[in-house]
């Protein structure tokens, strides 16, 4: 239920918008206030007001200083002016110091109904968006202390503002993904898209369709055009997963748009121009896969202007109690869960075990414990479900 604040010092008026509010279709919780100071009084101590009606003529403080009071603390809440002396030069001052919209007195039903829907959808729309930064931050948050992790972070620091090319390197589960988010999170591409492809994951014969696009009719299921991961990366990241398992004939038009920054769709000659930042990944040793022909030893050199090697968990093994921290609040907010206290002695011995799969892997043994443990995760819990 939303929750309006209607700042009014006619006692007639506010009866009226209370009245139109409490008979919509919509379900409003109407809190009223008789001047501005009174207004500000309740925004100052009610912290779950969605949005509010503010009277501009108005004794002790009028509308516009308490618009002006609320807008850098309560940049989110939506206000809706309204006045009986409506002007042109009056309305462009409220919009521009942040008011949502300005209304004049008496209120047209319909219009004021709608403007609070618009309104609202608006807030919620910003709260949410908030939210997904939060989470995405959050997501991209490289966790630890180590000596090991701050040297990377040094280096993402460094590169990621700048356009260069970058090749990370590691074992499965060290978070690769993660470091390349961390780079175009801190780059000036933020804004735009970051596409990952997993090259891996998709066939050999599909790949440079995936890539670069296809032309209806350039096989036998290119029913359509489809653009490819990079023109869908324009002006962004486009993150190369498991770049060592492309085949060599996707390498080589990897490689041209690299050099030129322009493609041609699979079954076109059309030329495309794309800017696109690329960083790879692979768990792969590409100087033994250029040794033995299967990756190309000129495109190698064009993806790893900044090499970046992630240590193992087992290199950074201070960074477990870190981590188990950080994924025990993670898991509880991701099921709604309270969060569980570890024992010492049970982290201590989660610091002794080795970790082939990394990150991922202790991620899944906090999982395990949360679930199959009691009220905290004890040494025995460990002992049993590890």
């Amino acid at each position: 239920m939303a929750r309006i604040l209607i700042i009014e010092d006619e006692e007639s008026i506010r009866r009226v918008l209370v009245k139109i509010l409490q008979e919509s279709d919509e379900t409003y919780e109407c809190l009223t206030a008789k001047d501005g100071q009174e207004g500000l009084d309740i925004l100052s101590n009610d912290e779950s007001i969605d949005l509010v009606f503010c009277d501009i003529k108005m004794p002790k403080k009028d509308g516009i200083e308490v618009l002006q009071a609320c807008t850098s603390r309560l940049s989110e809440l939506p206000f809706i002016m309204i006045s009986g002396h409506g002007d042109l030069e009056t309305a462009v001052e409220c919009m521009r110091i942040g008011a949502f919209d300005y209304l004049s007195k008496p209120p047209d039903l319909n219009r004021l109904l709608l403007t609070v829907k618009n309104a609202l959808d608006r807030k919620n729309l910003a709260t949410e968006n908030k939210r997904l930064k939060k989470k995405l931050r959050r997501s991209t948050q490289m966790v630890g202390e180590s000596s090991a992790l701050k040297e990377v972070q040094q280096i993402i620091e460094k590169v990621a503002p700048t356009s260069a090319r970058v090749l990370i390197t590691g074992a499965n589960g060290t978070g690769k993904e993660l470091v390349a988010r961390s780079i175009h999170e801190l780059s000036e591409r933020s804004s735009s898209p970051f596409i990952e492809v997993n090259c891996a994951a998709i066939p050999s014969e599909l790949i440079e369709s995936e890539l670069f696009g296809h032309v209806k009719g350039a096989f036998t299921s290119a029913h359509k055009d489809r653009a490819g991961k990079f023109e869908a990366a324009h002006q962004g990241t486009l993150f190369l997963d498991e770049v060592g398992d492309m085949s060599l004939s996707a390498q080589a038009k990897v490689l041209r748009v690299l050099q030129e920054q322009t493609l041609s769709r699979v079954g076109s000659d059309k030329a495309i121009k794309v800017d696109v930042r690329v960083v790879a990944a692979t768990n792969k040793n590409l100087q033994e896969a250029i040794a033995s022909g299967s990756f190309r030893e000129d495109l190698y050199h064009r993806l790893s202007v900044i090499r970046l090697e992630l240590p193992s968990l087992d290199e950074r093994n201070e960074d477990i109690p870190l981590l188990i921290e950080h994924f025990n609040t993670q898991i509880a907010e991701e099921n709604g869960a309270r969060v569980k206290a570890f024992e010492k002695d049970a982290i201590a011995e989660l610091q002794k075990k080795s970790y082939k799969g990394n990150i991922r892997e202790l991620r899944n043994v906090v999982e395990r414990l949360l679930i199959l443990s009691g009220d905290a995760v004890t040494l025995e819990d460990v002992k049993q479900y590890v």
